[in-house]
Formats: C-alpha cells, structure tokens, sequence
C-alpha cells in the first residue's frame, strides 16, 4: 500500500501510546431423472494465462515473506448440506453423479476433516469465501455454523461472507426417495445472526448497504470482506457490488491508509475475468470499477471462489491486482489455500488437499473410499464430468452421426481435462491429451457444442501450476 513502510511505524507508535423471514420457494416433488431444480453453481474454464513464472510445485514451502505477518487459511465453496436433508436415496444419487463434481455423499467427512487439520495445523485465521451451504438450507447453515465453531473454540478465528447459494435460494432442498422437496432458505438478516462470531460481531467497520465488513487480521493487515451477492429482490448466480457499498469501501481504505495498512479483499465472485465461458456469471458486474479503485490504492492481492477451479491471474500483463481463485474444499482434489502474508504486504500462496485417508484411518473409518479417497475421488469427478459429456451428446443433433466408440473417446478427454483444470494442473497433461483422436473429435466434430470451446479454452490456459503464487 501507499506509504506501507512510514506509515506503519507511525502506527506502531500510537499502538504502544496507547433474521428470521424464511421464504419456502413453491416447488412441487419431482423425479430424480426429469426435472430435478437446476442447481446455480458455475463451473467454469480459466482464462488467458498471465506473465509470471511457471511453476509445479503445489507444497508450502517456498521463498520466504518479510518477518511478521500471518499465516492464513482460505477454503471456498464448502456446499455443506445438512445431514438430515438427504436419505441418500435415486434423487441425491442422481443429483450428486449428474452434478458439478462435488462429492456430496461425503460432505460431513470432508468438513469434519478440513476442521481436524485447520485445528492440527493451528493458522492464525481462517477465511472462507462463501457458497458456505448447498443451496442455502436453514438447517444446512445453523448444522455448518455449530462445525465452525469447533474451530473457534479451539482459539483460531474464522470469518466468513456469502456466495450466491447462501442466501434466499429458491432450490433449496430435501432429498427424499426419487423427489426432492423446497424447503426453507435464509434471508441476508439471517446470515448475519447465524455467522455473528465468524466475522461481523468483531468488525473494525460494517457496510449499511450489504453483507461487507473489515476485519483486523493484526496490526498491519485488515480483511475487506465484500458481499458480491445478489440475493434480493431475488437470488442470482451472478455477482455486483452495490453503488453504496463502492462509497464505504473508499472509506475503508483511505483509513487503512493513513494507519498504513495493508487491505485484503475478499469476495466470492471474481474480480478479473477468470473464466472465459461465463462472465456474466462469474466476474463481478462492472468489476473495472472495482479494479480502479484497488489499484488505486496499490492492493496487492485479491482472494474469491465461485469457479470450483484452481486459478490465478493478474491484472496488468506485468503490473496490477493479482487475484487468486480457490478452488472448492468439496470438488476434488478437496483442497485449500495457505496464505502467508506478509507486514509490507508480500505474500506466498499455496493449496493443500485434504488428507481424507489419514483423518478416515484417525477416525476408525472402514469405508473403503475413504480410506482410498485419493484414487476414489479423481475417478468420481471423472465420471461426473464423463456423463456431462454424454449428456452434451444426447442434446446435439450434430453429433448424432458419431459412433459410440467416438463419443466415449471423446467423452473420456473432456473427463481427462476438467479433473486436471479443477486442481489447476493441466499443464501436466495438455501435450498428451492434444494428440489424442477425442480431442481432435471435439476440434473438429463437437464444434458446435459449448463444450467444445471450453476444452480450448483449458488448453489454452493450461501453461502453469496455478497452485502457487508469490507476490512481492
């Protein structure tokens, strides 16, 4: 930040001198297979890769930040559901096989193992960046908000702000048999007194116009915690700040300022145009407003989710905001982010997957895929991505002259590419992939299919390790 380093002496100095309206969407039961509500989750391909160095290292060492700092955890996209919303019946399985990769059958686990090793490994906050609960379930939030209190209470702080599932969700669900029934979702008041000790009962400031607050990481270092959501009058996918909301930040960061602060934005929806295929859905509404006036300020980093893919970018080819995207804690490879962050504002970022076979071994687990969830979950998130191509296949008249063996071909690179872009490593498989006869089919077959696209747009992309990034 502007005058980071005389500032902060100065503020060194003075230191030492010193809501319940639910709303029950009208939806009748339906079957598992016909018309199941169509989730609001995007998952999205990478966008044109920036300037800095390739790397292929995703461990947590690395240069060193200046001395001081913190030691921050981020985990986006948890979708936690409430335990009692599902009875694992055709409408879950289909939903969890036919969805966007997340392993939903597994959801308890993976928090109850996230929590043991955030506690093992002692950070000093945790930050998560919404899409806290499947689709904004009263009863999936107050379940998840009593699991983050096992965090709390074992003396680490952990803030939290809304994704576009979270709040007055009109799919929100009970599983039930081959139907699903609507159930009640939160209102924004609701969020607020649900997560009151994950953030906003110790904020330095509130917005009046949203979700956002600032929260003081140390003494160097503030969160800006933005709420990009769009929940009234009703629920979207996509995100914006408020014009109000654009005013209480430049208050905010003219007081970090003159305290000499470094200021970390955190939003779910991205700041920079991370994915190519859904901007609209994914990049913050007017988001150059944003950028301008961050930039404006020398931030140096900004953290989202939403895209359930590992990625990073920045904004100028050789200068600018960096924004680094967490992938989703429930997609596999289940992974999380480690930030350290320096005083002066320098940072080194890296992921960390969850060890589920250690925490399922630990725990006394006999179930098979949990003791081998390594290998399980890579061929789950295959197989789910395999039927979305199948699926694509079904729709497209165009690709209806393709024998079964090509479409699985085909099928089976489009798996083979998603798995790999959701952990941010295609770069260890683009070569190979691009000889094979189903790429060439989707080059030149499958065109016309988004999907299509899409692939291109990984390859395309695919020219880093997006699992670390150093800033300096």
């Amino acid at each position: 930040m502007k005058k980071r380093i005389a500032l902060a002496v100065v503020f060194a100095v003075i230191c030492v001198l010193a809501a319940c309206s639910s709303k029950e969407p009208e939806l009748e039961n339906t079957t598992a297979e016909s018309s199941l509500p169509e989730e609001t989750t995007v998952k999205a391909t990478t966008a044109e890769p920036s300037s800095e160095e390739e790397t292929t290292s995703d461990e947590t060492t690395g240069p060193e930040v200046s001395e001081g700092g913190s030691r921050i955890i981020i985990a986006s996209d948890t979708h936690y559901l409430a335990r009692e919303l599902t009875d694992f019946q055709s409408s879950f399985k289909y939903r969890v096989e036919h969805g966007d990769g997340k392993i939903m059958q597994y959801v308890w686990e993976i928090t109850d193992a996230f929590i043991q090793e955030v506690k093992m490994e002692k950070p000093d906050l945790v930050i998560l960046s919404g899409d806290l609960t499947y689709n904004g379930e009263w009863e999936s939030h107050i379940e998840f908000a009593e699991k983050l209190e096992e965090i709390e209470n074992a003396g680490i702080p952990v803030i939290v702000i809304p994704g576009n599932h979270d709040i007055n969700n009109p799919y929100a669900v009970r599983f039930e048999e081959d139907s699903v029934e609507g159930i009640q979702s939160i209102e924004a008041e609701d969020f607020e007194d649900i997560y009151q000790n994950f953030g906003y009962n110790e904020a330095v400031s509130r917005d009046p116009a949203s979700l956002s607050y600032v929260y003081q990481v140390n003494d160097y270092t503030r969160a800006l915690m933005l709420d990009s959501c769009q929940y009234y009058p009703r629920n979207l996918v996509g995100g914006m700040i408020r014009d109000d909301t654009y005013d209480w930040i430049e208050e905010q960061m003219e007081e970090a300022w003159n305290l000499g602060m470094n200021v970390i934005p955190v939003a779910h929806h991205n700041l920079l145009d991370e994915s190519e295929v859904y901007l609209e859905d994914c990049t913050i509404e007017h988001s150059e407003q944003l950028i301008d006036q961050l930039e404006s300020w020398d931030v140096p980093l900004f953290l989202s989710g939403h895209l359930h893919v590992q990625h990073h970018m920045r904004s100028g080819e050789d200068s600018g905001i960096y924004e680094i995207v967490t992938g989703s804690l429930t997609t596999p490879p289940c992974q999380y982010g480690v930030l350290d962050y320096g005083d002066d504002g320098s940072f080194r970022y890296s992921t960390k997957a969850l060890d589920m076979e250690e925490w399922a071994k630990q725990s006394g687990i006999t179930n098979k895929e949990l003791l081998k969830f390594n290998e399980f979950g890579k061929q789950f998130l295959s197989k789910v991505f395999y039927n979305q191509a199948q699926d694509e296949f079904k729709r497209l008249d165009s690709l209806k002259g393709l024998t079964t063996g090509q479409k699985e071909q085909m099928a089976k690179v489009y798996a083979e590419l998603n798995v790999a872009c959701s952990a941010g490593k295609v770069l260890e498989i683009r070569d190979k992939v691009m000889v094979k006869n189903g790429y060439k089919l989707w080059m030149n077959e499958g065109y016309q299919s988004i999907l299509s696209q899409y692939l291109e747009w990984i390859i395309r992309d695919g020219t880093k390790d997006y699992n670390v990034l150093t800033g300096e």
